[in-house]
């Protein structure tokens, strides 16, 4: 994870961040563009597998909260969303974004300041920014899931404190 060193400096406080959300109890909103949209599956499957000796965390994609989540466009309607995610989750959720930061699905994630944002191709504030055409952000991706899975064991087991 080479690529990944110039980075680590984004990485730590957001990180820290949604370790210290998840450890309160808050549910997690993944979101992710079109493209990632693999990437959901497979996060949502591998966070809470069976074979995993720790506790269940709480994690939902949006699309099976809201299924006409695409048709969400402008200040009103993400709005009306997040009225929706406030009564059902009682205020204790937080989203993770993963994807284009041009994606109108970005923009609900973007407008809260407690999210996990990895965007691509666009600078944002307290997000780890990646590129969508890098021929290897697959893996990249994968890598960084692998290392936010080792972080959570981690908290989760006392190995780290978030507060520190």
């Amino acid at each position: 994870m080479s690529w990944f060193e110039e980075q680590r400096f984004e990485w730590i406080p957001q990180i820290a961040n949604a370790m210290d959300q998840m450890m309160g109890g808050k549910t997690v909103v993944l979101i992710t563009d079109h493209d990632r949209e693999w990437f959901a599956h497979y996060i949502t499957a591998s966070l809470n597998k069976r074979l995993q000796d720790r506790p269940m965390i709480p994690i939902v994609c949006i699309d099976a909260l809201y299924l006409h989540f695409d048709y969400i466009s402008g200040g009103e309607a993400i709005d009306t969303l997040g009225d929706m995610l406030d009564l059902g989750f009682k205020n204790d959720y937080f989203f993770w974004y993963i994807g284009r930061g041009d994606d109108h699905r970005a923009d609900i994630a973007k407008r809260s300041a407690n999210s996990l944002l990895w965007i691509m191709d666009e600078r944002f504030q307290n997000a780890l920014v990646l590129r969508s055409h890098d021929p290897l952000i697959d893996i990249k991706l994968l890598q960084l899931y692998r290392l936010f899975d080792k972080t959570l064991n981690a908290v989760l087991f006392g190995e780290i404190n978030v507060h520190e």
